[in-house]
């Protein structure tokens, strides 16, 4: 490096200056430094050094900066006079970065700490600046020693100073001092102070990326969850993998821990886990940890300890082993601050957030993460928080483990009931009868009628889960009925044996000798049972429905999707119990659920042709008789449908309302999926409404239910794209943005089609984002998906998409490329001339590229020429969308002109080339205006920018009366419409006419 030419010194500081901040960019600033003040040349090291302190500010050696630093203050001191005003400005300036610096390092004594600051204040007070910068640095060397009447001053003293050109931005200001009143526990006061940054916009470099951290848990405290969710989500996506922000990061997985997100709060340490080990600033290193160590505590009290986390050292640690490395490695820095500062309160902060309690016991996220390892049932938790335990009722005080014998009994009212808790009470009978012990003091192990329970239950779960053993286990039970009595029980079990027979492929012949058996088995029951009547209804209808399977087996193609035949069944089984008295009531003997069953599969059968107006009946009717029968829970799924029939005709509002009616009954239902199926349709129907605002909860809790039960990569997937599409309608871009990206691998892995909307959704996203090379990769992968569809359009549609987005990221060769493929395929297609045109004049407008370019007249040549071929394309065409274009085009052509005159003024008014071009533009613009007119209200916009361009060009050609008479005629025109739009509008043409006059 000493061997550099200044010249080359200084180009490799700028390109210093534009790489990433890191380690990297730090060596490659140190060596510049040295090189430099190796030449000689003063100017240069001082350049090098500011390169050098500015390196360290970003990244995790932030304390590195006070060498350099007090390198370039002695430079200062020895010759005032060589440095320009800006270098002057830029020394002060970062002298509030050191001072703030400078207590972050344990190994500097308070003394000389404070001597910095004093000679901050006397510097600055010297130069005539503020003591704002002033008494903000001491402020935070109070709060870092737990002074509490300093800091009190240096707070009072900060707000009582005038803010100068040496304050912090106005961000960064409202950042710390809402960290003082969070630090005083004042959690509504500190989210009011911060509240400018948080929601209004103010920013800078790391504003507002560690406000929205700092925000996280107060918020949560506060019950502002869903304020909470949404500033993690864009919060994290601003941090991520920025050194300088790993405080930030470690506060997003402290958030994670302590929600109920703590596989989301693994995966965030898995992207910063090259970060676990020593830092430079060993108050981010240990502020960092304090975070992880949050998380890493809450995996080991969740049964978690053993399993692993990240590299540490070269080595996988498990949670108590990376627990045990960093708690040791943070103590010891905090000890080290504890030394300096002459108190324990660093080390008491650490342990004092280590220990910290979870807030919630699950705030969705909607964001997909990978799954920890299962946990009992009765311990996962509702998006509320509240346990989903089914059987919660028999706990007793005090948490003792229940009575087998009660919770048998309720089981048993359950499942006659048919309430769905039921499957949850035979599960928890079924562990406590498993284990034994004091549960199972007052209940009967040899009874052959629980024995029966217990292997039905069994059974249903053996059958759920693809084992075939559920057929044997079916079969003791029956017969372990039948010795207790319980005949009915006895035909239910050997109905079942032969659904599990056609589950698991058996010959026709045996299945229905097996049916025949049930049947025979109901058909014997006493007259007098009440549940006769249900056992033979019951079996018909199972019978019905295995015929139509087997038949299906049977054809090698089925001639129809749908089953003929079983639709007549079904309607005359409908018919022979509908109007049943069984089938109108509750009560034990009741068939109405049967036939609801039999209604909802003929509606399903009719959805399958997309007969909407046959199943919407047949959905009412289902959920009718469900309601009748005090089977709300069971109501869900026919009004669920019915909802969504009724969107698909158009009707929202009674599709809105059928869907709050099916989650009012939702409430009792302990299926994750069905959770979430009802929620999905409600939001889905919101959306379409245009309520994104309130889509989104229903959306976001579908998610959570989903990976409840397991489903986040399939159907949670979907819930996922909803999710992200009403994020997005409610302009919570970067929320949806993550949601998308985090289930985007999971949509590719479900086919081509839905992966291209995912990806196209996610482009659009990330433009919104001012990431267009991010949006570009995803339009062009998605076009790539769709290059062998039958269907062209979409190819084409995405590579202009692509071309917008590599345009904007000024990749001009790519975006050419892009546009070129769109092009190519609309004409291919034909019958979109629209798009064809819409192309072209993006092609135009990058042609023009650089106007200083050599080639820049034989640039701006192809850009007429494009935008002349996109005017062929609509010309003579009367359709309005046609004529629209047409105007557009004409008014592009005329700004693509204006683009073309001289930048010189005595070059441009002594040349009659731009003459003629302006009297061209004139023309242009007039015959645009002429077409938006057609369209009244809806192009007032567009003609508003035509009149002023027309009336400024027209001055400058010195048509100063042709100028305003244009825009007065436009004011009288606007003064006649009525709406904001046409009032703004009149306002900005009566300046403009100020102006021109």
């Amino acid at each position: 490096m000493t061997t550099m030419t200044p010249e080359e010194i200084r180009r490799e500081l700028g390109e210093n200056a534009r790489a990433p901040h890191g380690t990297a960019r730090n060596l490659h600033a140190e060596a510049l430094a040295a090189a430099a003040e190796a030449t000689g040349d003063r100017e240069l090291f001082r350049r090098a050094l500011v390169g050098l302190i500015e390196a360290y500010e970003y990244s995790a050696e932030r304390t590195k900066m006070v060498v350099p630093f007090a390198r370039l203050l002695q430079e200062y001191d020895r010759d005032q006079g060589v440095f320009t005003a800006r270098e002057v400005h830029r020394l002060f300036w970062r002298f509030k970065w050191v001072a703030g610096r400078i207590v972050e390092s344990p190994e500097i004594p308070l003394s000389a700490v404070d001597g910095w600051l004093t000679d901050m204040e006397r510097r600055y007070r010297l130069a005539g600046y503020s003591e704002r910068a002033v008494r903000q640095a001491e402020f935070y060397l109070a709060d870092a020693t737990g002074d509490h009447a300093r800091m009190e001053r240096a707070i009072t003293g900060w707000a009582a100073a005038e803010r100068d050109s040496m304050s912090d931005c106005h961000a960064c200001e409202i950042n710390t001092q809402g960290w003082y009143w969070a630090r005083k526990g004042d959690d509504a006061k500190a989210i009011e102070v911060w509240q400018p940054v948080l929601a209004d916009g103010l920013g800078c470099m790391e504003e507002p990326h560690r406000v929205l951290a700092h925000a996280l848990l107060p918020l949560v405290r506060l019950g502002r969850t869903d304020e909470a969710r949404t500033y993690h989500l864009r919060g994290y996506r601003m941090a991520r993998g920025k050194e300088s922000l790993l405080r930030s990061v470690g506060e997003h997985i402290e958030f994670c821990a302590l929600t109920g997100n703590e596989s989301r709060g693994l995966e965030i340490l898995a992207e910063h886990a090259g970060h676990l080990g020593p830092l430079a600033d060993v108050e981010s290193q240990m502020e960092f940890a304090g975070g992880v160590l949050v998380l890493l505590r809450r995996l080991t009290d969740l049964g978690h300890g053993d399993g692993p986390t990240v590299a540490y050292q070269g080595e996988v640690r498990s949670a108590k082993e990376l627990y045990e490395a960093l708690y040791t490695a943070a103590t010891d820095i905090a000890a080290r601050f504890d030394a300096r500062n002459g108190t324990a309160l660093v080390s008491q902060r650490l342990v004092d957030r280590i220990g910290q309690k979870p807030l919630v016991g699950a705030l969705p996220l909607g964001v997909r993460s990978a799954e920890l390892p299962s946990v009992p049932l009765h311990t996962q938790t509702r998006p509320d928080g509240a346990e989903t335990r089914p059987a919660a009722g028999d706990l007793a005080a005090g948490g003792t483990e229940p009575d087998l014998a009660a919770l048998v009994g309720r089981a048993r009212a359950a499942r006659q009931q048919g309430h769905p808790s039921a499957q949850g009470l035979w599960a928890e009978a079924a562990r406590i009868a498993e284990a034994g012990g004091e549960g199972t003091a007052h209940a009967d192990l040899s009874d052959p009628a629980l024995a029966g329970d217990l292997l039905v239950y069994r059974a249903a779960t053996a059958a759920s889960s693809g084992d075939p053993g559920a057929r044997s286990l079916y079969a003791e039970a029956a017969a372990s009925y039948r010795a207790a009595g319980q005949h009915s029980r006895a035909s239910h079990a050997e109905l079942a044996i032969a659904g599990c027979a056609t589950q698991f492929d058996a010959g026709p012949a045996e299945i229905r000798e097996l049916l025949a058996a049930a049947l025979g088995a109901a058909e014997a029951l006493d007259e007098a049972d009440p549940e006769r009547l249900r056992r033979l209804v019951g079996a018909e209808l199972t019978a019905l429905r295995i015929e139509s399977h087997l038949r299906e087996r049977a054809a090698d193609e089925p001639e129809s999707p749908v089953d003929d035949r079983l639709v007549a069944e079904l309607e005359g089984f409908v018919a022979a119990y509908g109007d049943e008295p069984a089938a109108l009531t509750a009560g034990p003997g009741s068939v109405a659920d049967l036939v609801a069953d039999s209604e909802l599969l003929l509606a399903k059968l009719a959805l399958v042709v997309d007969d909407l107006d046959r199943s919407a009946p047949l959905l009412d009717s289902a959920a009718r008789r469900l309601l009748a029968a005090e089977h709300p829970w069971d109501a869900v799924e026919p009004l669920s449908l019915l909802a969504g029939v009724l969107a698909a005709r158009g009707e929202l509002e009674a599709a809105e309302s059928t869907a709050r009616t099916a989650l009012d009954h939702a409430a009792e239902l302990a299926d994750g999926a069905d959770q979430a199926g009802v929620r999905l349709t409600l939001a889905d129907i919101l959306l379409r409404r245009g309520e994104a605002g309130e889509a989104v909860p229903h959306a976001l809790e579908a998610t959570h239910w989903l990976d409840q039960a397991g489903l986040a990569a399939t159907s949670g997937a979907r819930a996922r794209l909803l999710l992200a599409r009403a994020y997005a309608a409610a302009e919570r871009i970067a929320d949806a943005a993550e949601v998308l990206q985090s289930a985007l691998p999971d949509l590719l892995e479900h086919g081509e089609g839905e992966g291209v909307e995912a990806r196209e959704l996610l482009g659009g996203l990330l433009r919104e984002l001012h990431d267009p090379r991010a949006a570009a990769e995803q339009y062009l992968l998605a076009a790539e998906t769709a290059k062998g569809w039958d269907e062209p359009r979409f190819e084409a549609g995405l590579a202009h998409s692509a071309g917008e987005a590599l345009a904007a990221a000024h990749l001009r060769s790519e975006a050419e490329a892009a546009y070129g493929r769109s092009l190519e395929l609309w004409r291919c297609v034909g019958g979109n001339p629209v798009a064809e045109v819409r192309v072209l004049r993006s092609l135009a407008w990058l042609a023009v590229g650089d106007q200083e370019d050599e080639e820049s007249a034989e640039r701006i040549a192809r850009a007429r020429d494009l935008m002349e071929q996109a005017l062929a394309v609509v010309d003579g065409s009367e359709e309005p969308g046609m004529r629209y274009e047409r105007a557009q085009t004409w008014q592009q052509l005329a700004r693509l002109l204006q683009g073309t005159l001289p930048e010189d003024e005595e070059e441009d008014e002594s040349s009659p080339e731009a003459r003629a071009t302006r009297e061209q533009m004139v023309g242009l613009f007039d015959r645009a205006t002429g077409l938006y007119t057609e369209f009244g209200e809806d192009a007032l916009d567009e003609r508003f920018q035509c009149v002023a361009h027309a009336a400024w060009t027209e001055s400058e050609l010195g048509r100063a009366e042709s100028a305003t008479a244009r825009v007065s005629a436009l004011i009288t025109e606007l003064a006649a419409w009525e709406g904001d739009r046409a009032t703004d509008l009149k306002n900005r043409a009566e300046m403009l006419l100020d102006q021109l006059r």
